[in-house]
């Protein structure tokens, strides 16, 4: 194991350490000192995925977290730090895993092991003005980084190649009434810590609840941010969430996006949108399916030429085992218009790229705390 790698898990350990001290002492001073409160939680998710093509490459092509093939893999430990803004509080998320790895490639070990580190202040004026200044997830997109708060375990080509991961900057979030509420970010750009030009983007989510079953929420992202450093044209993308629950065990969804960058190319877009289906068969089990299309027409977004088309069909059955361990296996089908996808390597093929579809089996296990 690499030193950067020991020190990682030497952090981490300790860190579950504090966290567990500091949760016995919250809870004894709960009484007296509520307001002071310092709430930890957390969880270890791992998976096990095979690819029926059996890659020699051993990764599924074209996935963001769940990429390793025929092998046990530790996805992400996370670790969180809250204090409820009354009116000044915080947030800190400590993440360890492969899934980190991808969210924040290049980023200095101390930094990467911070996926969220922000102040909220909240600023009485009206319904209350909150402020949140440092690091956070973007607001942008159907699912999150966190596999446990999905419908299913493996994210979508949205999620993966249509919007950010994260941004670092400010926040400023306003409730208007129960059925509208909005939020400003002016943040360094895509997936940064440090800004690599002069210019800042802008964020603006707007949330709609028009029923108590049904939520709309519009996300937009300006600025000129690139992929890199070099170009210094625009880059915009829009993004729709629709969430509408039919009844107590029944809920649709769906997610639209798109996007645009100004190159030396000319401009590039990418759009795709996906459909979410989840059925609550009992209080422990439940059924997921999703279907999307990820269009890349100068093949900007995935590399895999012009006119390139995305599409995908996902099916999760969930477990609940106990209220803190939650099992999922998973069937995913993927499949190109071009080649993207590998296979089993032969005397003459190394089998890289060579497929237009991809069939994978997974099975995933979060443990919460």
């Amino acid at each position: 194991m690499k030193a950067h790698n020991k020190n990682t898990v030497i952090i981490l350990v300790g860190v579950l350490f504090v966290a567990s001290i500091r949760n016995c002492e919250a809870q004894d001073s709960a009484k007296t000192s509520q307001g002071s409160k310092v709430d930890i939680s957390g969880f270890v998710d791992a998976y096990y995925s095979e690819n029926f093509a059996q890659p020699t490459s051993r990764i599924n092509k074209l996935r963001n977290f769940d990429i390793a093939e025929n092998q046990f893999n530790l996805s992400l430990v996370e670790v969180v730090f809250q204090k409820k803004a009354e009116p000044v509080g915080f947030r800190l998320d400590i993440d360890y895993g492969t899934t980190n790895d991808i969210v924040q490639p290049g980023v200095s070990s101390t930094a990467s092991l911070l996926q969220q580190a922000y102040l909220t202040i909240v600023v009485p004026v009206g319904s209350g003005l909150t402020v949140d200044v440092g690091k956070f997830v973007t607001h942008m997109g159907y699912e999150v980084i966190e596999s446990k708060d999905n419908a299913n375990y493996s994210r979508s080509l949205l999620f993966a190649w249509a919007i950010p991961y994260y941004h670092t900057g400010a926040r400023i979030g306003y409730t208007f009434s129960p059925a509208f509420a909005a939020t400003l970010h002016i943040v360094n750009g895509w997936n940064s810590v440090i800004d690599n030009n002069e210019s800042k983007s802008f964020g603006l989510m707007l949330n709609f609840t028009p029923l108590s079953t049904t939520s709309v929420i519009l996300n937009l992202m300006a600025g000129h941010e690139n992929l890199t450093r070099i170009e210094y044209g625009a880059r915009n993308v829009a993004d729709l969430i629709v969430n509408h629950q039919l009844s107590d065990a029944f809920s649709l969804g769906l997610n639209a996006d798109y996007g645009e960058a100004q190159t030396y190319g000319g401009l590039m877009l990418w759009k795709g949108a996906a459909v979410y289906g989840r059925c609550s068969i009992t209080d422990k089990t439940a059924l997921a399916v999703r279907g999307e299309i990820f269009n890349d027409p100068q093949g900007y977004a995935l590399g895999l030429g012009p006119k390139s088309d995305l599409k995908e069909v996902t099916g999760t059955y969930e477990y609940k085992f106990a209220d803190a361990l939650l099992l999922r296996g998973e069937l995913r089908y993927d499949f190109s218009n071009v080649p993207a996808f590998d296979k089993k390597a032969t005397p003459t093929a190394s089998g890289s790229g060579t497929e237009t579809t991809q069939l994978t089996f997974l099975v995933g296990a979060v443990v919460t705390f």
